[in-house]
């Protein structure tokens, strides 16, 4: 089903450890075209290339030849590497938690065939690892070894496998504490050749005498077999193992690698036009330090008291997307101010189901009437799908928020509807402050910091001209983006960017409460999170943030949830280590609400993934 391989070196081998690794690549690439994937072992430090594509592709990429330029090329002592070419069994290749090699704690991990009963294993106490996050075979079995490797013996826990696991298993694993490498098997899949400074294992005999003929191995290099239910322990260094060095760890090519970070904020060094001053505090805390938020909540009851109905007619209309914070919203209107809103849904044809169920929840416990607005969905859907495929043939971060063109037209019912209704203020839950993505304008080269600009029409003049020019400028670079949904992106820009915004702005004025906000929402209404899209359920109700967030995670090591969090960092709402812990979960790719996404707008989930997988990152 897959081919599994690796070698261990000694400084004084004659052989290449990357000349090395193309061969038995290409050679492994027959058992599975998937995916593929290699880790490196090297003075106690893990690097790790995994891709969802062929072998000979991941060899091919700069990634490859940037793994052995690392300090991985430092061959005096002792080199280890595993590697494996994968075909689809269980898990999605896209979900990089189910290529391989698997990583956790000490111990890197390749492994052929499939364990019916791997959540069996008894994994219980690996601390801080999401077992609900992704459950397959291979992943348990990685993390039951590192949950015993410092508790048995190597002997003890190949018995227990041979014993406990009902299916197959050919294994290698690395362990970085003593630098051994580990082979086990219950099928007998598994050959070597083993030297004084050389040891190479691979899934077939085949395959290890080709080794030995392309680098003219001796006769005294003998291949030989791993039988069932036997392990291999090797460890080719003589000397004393290793200092333990600090922890390591690169996903090459892929985002698990340790950008540097503000050391007040979360902020990235991948964030548009972030400095860092001599105490590693980034400019945009600087600024925002200068310029302090403040919440007035006396002066929205004045501004609500002129409006406030005297007969119970309605006073307001209140946008409801059916997210946290727009349904929270209309609560504090009707139950703690007093106001006699109307709600107003523009579903553009990405409104969730769950969103649609917690709309109906708020207004019909509050008493509400609820309008709803909606366009020509299929046509919308076609215009996203347009615009992803043009983005994917020149991808720009900067040109990202396209594709969310389409739902500006939120902004222009919120002004229509109140004068159909003969209502005089429109109030929004959403644009609160912490929602400022100065990404957005910075990846479309735009420098200036943004701070409590809740209105796109309160964005300087001079900001709104460097946008227009960046859009203008892509649109004649890739053509691809003059099509039926143009006249679509132009009417949203001018709606967002030009039309005046006398909307008010809930949270302008009150304390944004995450907890008391959830609690409120659960207590009331028995608001329903999606769990799908996490534990944050900020912009649940968006059917494509899902979709964004992981473009920007893969290519630029951050999404908005970094910059949501970090702008409560700075107003004291979570201390820098909290940030740092909720993004962990925040920026999990929702492959589930990806693959939504796609299939509602009538994309390819393998093709969109496949090319988003081998975009160049900006890291």
């Amino acid at each position: 089903m897959c081919g599994i391989f690796g070698f261990q070196i000694l400084g004084d081998s004659n052989l290449e450890p990357q000349n090395l690794t193309k061969n038995l690549v290409k050679l492994s690439q027959k058992r599975g075209f998937d995916a593929s994937g290699i880790c490196c072992n090297n003075e106690n430090n893990y690097l790790v290339l995994k891709r969802p594509q062929p072998g000979t592709d991941l060899i091919k990429s700069k990634y490859f030849k940037k793994l052995f330029l690392n300090k991985a090329t430092n061959y005096k002592k002792i080199f280890s590497l595993i590697g494996q070419c994968r075909l689809q069994t269980e898990g999605s290749k896209y979900i990089q938690e189910n290529n391989q090699p698997v990583i956790i704690g000490d111990i890197a991990l390749v492994h052929n065939g499939i364990v019916v009963n791997h959540k069996e294993l008894d994994i219980s106490d690996n601390i801080g690892l999401d077992l609900n996050f992704t459950t397959s075979d291979s992943f348990n079995l990685c993390s039951y070894i590192n949950k015993n490797i410092t508790k048995k013996t190597i002997d003890e826990i190949f018995q227990y496998l041979n014993k406990k696991i009902i299916g197959s298993f050919s294994l290698g694993f690395i362990n970085k504490k003593d630098n051994s490498l580990n082979l086990g098997t219950n099928t007998g899949s598994l050959y070597y050749i083993l030297s004084d400074n050389l040891f190479i294992f691979g899934s077939e005999k085949n395959f290890m005498l080709k080794i030995k003929k392309k680098f003219n191995l001796s006769n005294d290099f003998i291949i030989k077999k791993l039988n069932p239910g036997k392990f291999l322990n090797i460890n080719l260094n003589k000397e004393e193992a290793y200092k333990k060095q600090s922890s390591y760890f690169i996903n090459i090519g892929t985002i698990n690698r340790d950008l540097k970070r503000c050391s007040s904020c979360i902020l990235p060094e991948t964030y548009p036009y972030i400095e860092f001053n001599e105490k590693g505090v980034c400019n945009y805390c600087i600024s925002y330090f200068k310029k302090p938020k403040k919440i007035f909540e006396n002066k929205l009851e004045l501004i609500l008291d002129k409006y406030r109905s005297k007969n119970n007619n309605p006073d307001c209309l209140v946008g409801l997307s059916g997210g946290r914070d727009s349904c929270y919203g209309l609560h504090v209107l009707k139950k703690e101010f007093g106001m006699n809103p109307i709600a107003y849904t523009y579903d553009w044809g990405l409104t969730s189901d769950i969103s649609r169920l917690n709309q109906a929840k708020v207004t019909g416990a509050l008493g509400v009437e609820h309008i709803i607005r909606s366009p020509d969905i299929q046509k919308k859907r076609d215009n996203i799908r347009l615009n992803v495929n043009a983005w994917l043939k020149k991808p720009k971060l900067g040109m990202v928020p396209i594709f969310m063109a389409g739902d500006k037209d939120f902004y222009q019912y919120g002004r229509t509807l109140r004068k159909e209704n003969n209502i005089n203020l429109t109030v929004f839950a959403s644009g609160q402050v912490y929602e400022q993505r100065n990404f957005f304008i910075g990846f479309c080269g735009v420098k200036d910091i943004l701070e409590n600009t809740s209105r796109l029409y309160d964005y300087p003049l001079k900001v709104k001209l460097q946008l227009a020019f960046y859009y203008a400028l892509q649109f004649i670079i890739n053509p691809r983006y003059i099509n039926f949904s143009m006249l679509d992106t132009l009417k949203s820009f001018f709606t967002s960017f030009i039309l005046k915004d006398n909307f008010v702005y809930l949270f302008e004025y009150i304390k944004w409460d995450e907890k008391k906000i959830m609690s409120t929402l659960d207590k009331e209404y028995g608001w329903i999170s999606d769990s799908n899209y996490g534990k944050n359920q900020w912009r649940m109700g968006d059917g494509q943030t899902a979709f964004t967030n992981y473009i920007f995670y893969k290519l630029a090591g951050f999404t908005e949830f970094d910059n949501f969090r970090s702008l409560q960092i700075r107003d004291n709402l979570l201390t820098r280590r909290e940030g740092m812990e909720l993004i962990l979960d925040d920026n999990k790719p929702k492959y589930k609400k990806i693959k939504e996404f796609c299939e509602t707008v009538g994309l390819s989930t393998e093709k969109v993934l496949t090319k988003i997988e081998l975009i160049e990152p900006i890291f």
